[in-house]
């Protein structure tokens, strides 16, 4: 079954990483409120990042790698400025301590 990671900048301006089997309707879910409590409290939300996965065991590892990121690094990805990637895995306490994710960052 195919699976999907996902980013969403929410109205606040904080990012919330999700992964899903079925991409449209989980963004749906999230924009009705019926997402997760964090987005309910942040609409609307923008999809702003995915990737799609062979397997949603996978789409969900790689969701919770990029919850771990910081912001910049999620900002890169989001960019597509992959060569910054390794940079910004270095040394995180020279980068600042905003991550700026959702608390229990995850989606369904």
């Amino acid at each position: 079954m195919k699976g999907y990671m996902y980013i969403l900048l929410c109205s606040n301006g904080q990012y919330y990483t999700g992964s899903t089997n079925d991409l449209d309707r989980r963004i749906e879910e999230h924009q009705k409120g019926e997402g997760s409590n964090f987005t309910k409290k942040h609409l609307p939300v923008v999809l702003v990042y995915y990737e799609e996965f062979q397997r949603i065991d996978d789409a969900f590892y790689r969701e919770k790698q990029v919850q771990g990121w910081s912001r910049k690094k999620k900002e890169a990805l989001i960019k597509q400025e992959y060569n910054k990637l390794p940079d910004l895995s270095r040394n995180y306490s020279q980068h600042g301590a905003s991550t700026s994710s959702a608390p229990g960052d995850s989606g369904g």
